[in-house]
């Protein structure tokens, strides 16, 4: 719901926007094979075959990539791990990327997000000119829908609405 609200509000803005939703989607782990790269340099090609091509291409074209997940014991989900590391094929080319992180724990201690932001801080630190532009920490919602009558909403709009 936050990512949809960040969507709205940078749409609203005139942004071309779209929404990739993992869970949706197949992305096998890493296996760490390096097979994507050739000589020390990146060939960009995974021997994985499943759906991270069409993520890699969406996230090599976009400006801005927002990296959203609920915090499973203190870091971030499975999936978002999973395209995070999935990454490597193409790392060397997710260069100049503005970065927003929105995060959400049904804990509303001020440590429960450290390690999730952190992992999400660390894959954009290994890419070339990324920027971080803005986080959101909703704390505190565990059930579904629960985020829905929050000012984590409105914060997400109006961080959408803002993108430069």
């Amino acid at each position: 719901m936050l990512c949809d609200e960040f969507l709205k509000g940078a749409d609203e803005a005139g942004h071309d926007v779209e929404k990739v939703f993992s869970r949706d989607m197949k992305v096998a782990g890493c296996i760490g094979c390096e097979s994507c790269y050739k000589d020390g340099k990146s060939t960009g090609i995974c021997a994985i075959k499943d759906d991270m091509e069409k993520i890699l291409d969406k996230m090599s074209e976009a400006d801005v990539i927002v990296l959203a997940s609920p915090v499973y014991f203190y870091s971030v989900d499975s999936q978002m791990k999973a395209v995070i590391d999935r990454c490597f094929a193409k790392w060397k080319l997710l260069k100049n990327k503005e970065f927003y992180y929105i995060m959400t724990a049904g804990e509303d201690s001020d440590t429960v997000m450290d390690c999730t932001l952190e992992c999400f801080r660390g894959f954009a630190k290994c890419l070339e000119g990324s920027v971080e532009k803005g986080v959101i920490c909703a704390k505190g919602v565990y059930e579904k829908g629960e985020i829905k009558d929050t000012p984590y909403m409105k914060e997400a709009y109006e961080m959408g609405k803002n993108i430069s």
